[in-house]
């Protein structure tokens, strides 16, 4: 593989106890809509020994519904899965091993919290300044619980990075990387 031959995330693959909860968390708090659903839960479920092995999950799980859901704006879509099976852990932390949080940008953090708090999430502290090489004026972040335990973050960073002035290929401006009035990455 290259560096040329990955252009970027595509979806974030989320576990969630219940797929039509957690759709409707996501399209109260975000504004997600369906894109379509990859197994319809009156086709599931599906399991089998080709399922445990493709997706490395233990004997007897299965696939109880997927669904791709895409956010406002663009950027990855959202897949959420459920299953049903011998093993359930708890969602990670942040202090445990593996990926273990999805950072969203928003324009308005205070909205966008209060958009996610009313959908069922929980604030776990008020909004923080970014720190260190992403600070500036009103660059802010905040942690939240989703319904089903996940660690979400939201953040905001309408003002200039530290960080952009060194880092190769980094941009001066602070604005959302997707921003048509973005100028072009420096050279």
């Amino acid at each position: 593989m290259t560096a040329t031959s990955v252009r970027g995330i595509d979806h974030i693959g989320v576990t969630v106890p219940d797929l039509e909860t957690a759709t409707l968390f996501l399209a109260r708090a975000f504004g997600a809509e369906v894109r379509y659903d990859t197994l319809r839960r009156q086709d599931g479920p599906n399991g089998g020994p080709d399922v445990e092995r493709r997706l490395g999950v233990p004997a007897g799980t299965q696939q109880l519904a997927i669904r791709m859901l895409a956010l406002p704006g663009g950027g990855p879509g959202i897949e959420l899965f459920e299953f049903q099976g011998p093993r359930r852990e708890p969602p990670a932390l942040p202090c445990d091993f593996g990926w273990q949080h999805v950072a969203l940008y928003a324009d308005d953090l205070d909205a966008a919290v209060r958009d996610c708090v009313a959908a069922g999430a929980s604030l776990l502290a008020e909004a923080q300044p970014l720190p260190g090489p992403e600070a500036g004026e009103h660059n802010r972040f905040a942690y939240l619980r989703t319904p089903w335990g996940s660690t979400l973050q939201l953040l905001t960073y309408p003002d200039p990075q530290p960080w952009r002035h060194t880092a190769p290929g980094a941009t001066t401006t602070g604005t959302w990387p997707t921003d048509p009035a973005r100028p072009p990455a420096l050279s």
